[in-house]
């Protein structure tokens, strides 16, 4: 089940090289929306280059699966997507607390089929 890897790589565009950068980075899922919290905020540089090109692809696994970023803006989405963090990694770290409530929340819708490897919708 893929909502129980521990980590996911994210590939963003440079924003200033047009090259693919790849980070190792938590995340959780739920259906086919992933979120991933910054604690550098909107100054993390796969943030930066996740809004200047928000096509991006995400590795779970063995699959990849193309996704398009944004910044989550909505009230209860953001409370939601912090929790869903929150309680995922809570359990092996309990020094969460700031980055739960300072962290930017951004989501990733991801495509139903992955580009590789595993077949199938992310199943959280």
């Amino acid at each position: 089940m893929l909502a129980k890897e521990q980590y996911c790589y994210l590939t963003t565009t440079g924003r200033v090289t047009g090259r693919a950068h790849t980070i190792e980075i938590w995340f959780a899922l739920n259906g086919t929306t992933l979120y991933m919290l910054s604690g550098n905020r909107d100054r993390a540089d796969w943030v930066k280059n996740a809004m200047r090109t928000p096509d991006v692809s995400i590795r779970i696994g063995n699959s990849v699966f193309p996704a398009r970023a944004r910044i989550v803006s909505d009230q209860a989405e953001d409370a939601f997507a912090r929790q869903l963090l929150y309680e995922k990694y809570s359990p092996a770290d309990n020094d969460l607390d700031e980055w739960r409530q300072t962290a930017l929340p951004v989501a990733f819708e991801l495509s139903p089929s992955p580009l590789e490897g595993e077949g199938g919708a992310p199943r959280a």
